[in-house]
């Protein structure tokens, strides 16, 4: 993977700024890769013991939170018109009509879909700035954001991380197997072949 192998070419603490950077400005409405970014560390978190999974986690459960809270606080300033002008300018990513669907969900569900629209990619993008331009009070804005932005990261990150811990140590096992498989197979070759030039060489004298 592209991201998993920038990402361990770079110190540590650079990684959990990465990983915080990405998803918060994704979380403001930017179409960048959070989870991909975000998944690529925990994975490496699996195989590399220098990188800590309870910082990866803490990494993007802060750019998460602090992404959505900055979406909120522009939406209510800048309302609709910011949404309009980042639709035009990623139409592929935020098209007029996911736009209004988007928004649709935000002012029907309220926190809820600040919750949930932390686990789905276009809500994630526009969860936060949906619900400052909908003037969604800011308490209830705040709580769906932390305990989506919490469960979310952690979740994400310790699940990706025991599966690579677990396929890590099935594939060592695998290549250990695959070792003497090709071990076993050598020495039979072997055997075959002295047991058919014995075969064929005359039998000595008595």
């Amino acid at each position: 993977m592209v991201v998993e192998h920038w990402l361990a070419g770079v110190p540590p603490l650079s990684a959990y700024a990465v990983v915080a950077g990405v998803v918060g400005l994704e979380s403001l409405g930017i179409p960048l890769p959070g989870e991909l970014v975000l998944v690529s560390a925990a994975l490496l978190a699996a195989r590399y013991h220098g990188l800590s999974p309870v910082w990866v986690a803490a990494g993007a459960g802060t750019g998460a939170i602090v992404g959505d809270s900055l979406g909120y606080a522009i939406g209510r300033t800048g309302g609709r018109r910011v949404l309009d002008r980042l639709a035009r300018r990623f139409p592929g990513h935020l098209g007029a009509h996911r736009l209004r669907r988007t928004e649709r969900l935000v002012a029907t569900r309220g926190a809820l879909a600040v919750f949930g629209g932390r686990f789905v990619a276009l809500l994630r993008m526009l969860a936060g700035p949906l619900a400052g331009a909908l003037r969604m009070p800011y308490p209830t804005f705040l709580a769906a954001n932390v305990l989506g932005g919490l469960v979310w990261a952690a979740g994400t990150t310790a699940l990706v991380y025991y599966l690579g811990v677990v396929v890590e140590a099935w594939l060592s096992r695998l290549s250990w197997f695959a070792l003497a498989a090709v071990a076993g197979v050598a020495v039979a070759v072997l055997v075959a072949r002295r047991t058919r030039r014995n075969r064929r060489e005359p039998p000595g004298d008595a």
